[in-house]
């Protein structure tokens, strides 16, 4: 389910230190639902699979145009990434954070782990269109449980990036986020102890 802004922006989380200059792009609870300590298993169901890519036909190819796309155009060229076009995030934390672990690198994907903290965790990636930010949290829900819950922030680069994230947008919004949404509540359903969990 998409959120509002104020899900993620009244909540203290550290990433705000770090992203004054990102825009939030969108906000989703996730369907994973847990006791206070599942943080850990949401991250590691997120990071085993390719979630990213979803898994219907649709996504499937929304994707494979998205990389062919760039790679005619050289948005995902090496020297378009994090440390080469932009610097990243990393250089900007606090000594807390930078002493913290960075947590699980994601399966597949150009995403790299900023810092992992007992319920939140950050990675991010860079190209030719934008320097982008994903941020997983770990929320009560309000109901005497948890969940999950996701935040993307972008810094559009220059007028092609702000050009790109509108094009894309409908797409996100429509396909790409609710097939990723069905694939982690499906992976977090299957994975060892779900169903001990839920009965409690």
């Amino acid at each position: 389910m998409r959120l509002p802004a104020t899900a993620h922006t009244s909540r203290q989380w550290r990433i705000h230190e770090l992203t004054a200059d990102f825009r939030l792009e969108d906000v989703w609870a996730l369907p994973t639902p847990g006791g206070p300590h599942d943080f850990p298993a949401l991250l590691d169901t997120f990071a085993r699979g390719d979630a990213g890519r979803g898994s219907t036909g649709l996504v499937r190819a929304l994707w494979t145009i998205r990389w062919t796309v760039g790679r005619v155009l050289g948005w995902d060229r090496p020297d378009a990434g994090v440390d080469v076009r932009v610097g990243s995030l990393r250089e900007r934390l606090p000594a807390d954070l930078r002493a913290a672990r960075r947590g699980p690198e994601l399966a597949t994907g150009p995403f790299r782990a900023v810092y992992l903290l007992d319920d939140e965790w950050a990675a991010e990636v860079a190209n030719r269109t934008m320097h982008g930010v994903l941020h997983l949290g770990w929320v009560d829900d309000g109901e005497g449980g948890y969940r999950g819950q996701m935040a993307v922030l972008v810094k559009p680069n220059g007028l092609l990036g702000h050009l790109y994230m509108a094009a894309i947008r409908p797409a996100r919004h429509l396909v790409v986020y609710p097939s990723l949404l069905r694939e982690i509540g499906r992976r977090w359903r299957s994975r060892p102890h779900a169903s001990a969990q839920a009965e409690r």
